[in-house]
């Protein structure tokens, strides 16, 4: 079996998206999980200007846009049976939109209590429950939870909460993650440094928590790893890693397999530079976990994750021009999209013929939108309403 690092290192460009109006930062990447005979594979991108855009994946074009307006959207996530593709929202809603058709309006709309400001969520792997994550108001942090299944007794398109954590967190909710195959498994980090594992088919919030483990900074990146998805990683505003093995939670042994608070002061990168983290990639077929970083001029690079530290071990180049801000690896034919601040969705694929393109440089967006974009961070951090 090849392994990830040799099918990372064997990457070329196939396909640039062309440029669109409004060019932006790429934030986040989804795939869609369907695969219909005759019918193109859609990729959805969270855009810097609080809006999704759906493009055509083989060819990269954009096919249709979503917006969130007034309120700007934070997360992308594509249905797991279908092509509804999600968004939490500054507005107090999760809006689902079927990414097949062009309409503006959602076909469902999750709302949530007075005053909630959305910037993180996920749906679990049964397409059953939607986990949204609040910005601190007052003193209150919440995970808020929706019923995501359409009914033929309820076909109304707007849906209230189930209920809400309240009492876990005590500032901005900045990432959710439902585990892969258990949908009751869900994990939750914060600004307050604390990443939280819920199980929540236990009733109340005390006892649905099943463990806290503390990043002691801000978390920008949460995910599960390891067989069975029994262990989760971690990644800071401040380019700490965090790596933790729930199998040790009734055992003598330690809970925590890596911690680094900064990955940049310790990572061997030999005559080049590591500038930030981007994300995990956990590989189940050859159970490795590995750590994608880049640089601010647009290298990226794969480094290997072990109980020991992290190990560069391969990078790309000649694709971005800035720093890269979200990827997505595709376990089918071992594909990577990429997506940054030079507003360029790139497509590679092992062993192609690599496509040349004029490479764009760094965009200068307006200050309203650095305003509202966290540097380094994967997912859309903290951003505000418009004013």
């Amino acid at each position: 079996m090849e392994k990830i690092e040799e099918q990372f290192a064997n990457l070329h460009i196939v396909k640039c998206s062309l440029g669109t109006k409004e060019p932006t930062y790429l934030l986040g990447i989804d795939t869609s999980k369907t695969v219909q005979a005759g019918k193109e594979n859609l990729v959805a991108v969270l855009c810097s200007n609080g809006s999704i855009r759906i493009y055509d994946k083989e060819r990269l074009n954009v096919l249709r846009e979503f917006s969130g307006y007034p309120g700007l959207l934070n997360g992308v996530r594509f249905a797991n049976s279908c092509d509804s593709v999600y968004s939490a929202c500054t507005d107090g809603t999760v809006k689902c939109w079927d990414a097949r058709v062009a309409r503006e309006k959602p076909v469902q709309l999750f709302k949530g209590y007075p005053s909630n400001i959305f910037i993180s969520f996920d749906i679990n792997c049964n397409d059953h429950i939607i986990c949204a994550g609040t910005e601190k108001v007052d003193d209150d942090a919440l995970l808020v939870f929706w019923d995501a299944r359409m009914s033929s007794q309820n076909l109304s398109t707007t849906k209230d909460p189930l209920g809400a954590y309240s009492e876990t967190h005590s500032d901005d909710v900045t990432q959710v993650r439902f585990h892969p195959s258990n949908p009751n498994m869900v994990v939750s980090g914060s600004s307050d440094g604390l990443v939280n594992v819920f199980d929540i088919n236990i009733d109340n919030e005390e006892d649905a928590l099943v463990t806290t483990c503390n990043s002691i900074s801000s978390v920008s990146c949460i995910g599960w790893s390891g067989k069975s998805y029994k262990q989760i990683y971690c990644m800071t505003h401040d380019e700490g890693f965090y790596w933790w093995d729930l199998n040790h939670l009734d055992t003598d042994e330690p809970v925590t397999r890596l911690n680094i608070q900064d990955v940049r002061e310790v990572v061997n990168m030999k005559e080049d530079a590591l500038d930030y983290l981007i994300g995990g990639l956990y590989h189940e077929k050859t159970d490795t976990l590995h750590v994608i970083g880049g640089t601010n001029k647009g290298r990226i690079h794969l480094m290997n994750c072990s109980m020991s530290g992290l190990t560069h071990v391969t990078s790309l180049q000649g694709g971005h021009a800035a720093t890269v801000r979200s990827f997505c690896w595709n376990v089918q034919d071992d594909s990577l999209l990429t997506g940054g601040e030079d507003a360029q969705l790139l497509l590679w694929k092992p062993g192609a013929i690599e496509k040349t393109f004029t490479k764009k440089e760094s965009m200068k967006i307006a200050s309203s939108v650095h305003q509202r974009v966290r540097v380094h961070s994967n997912d859309s951090y903290k951003r505000r309403k418009k004013q």
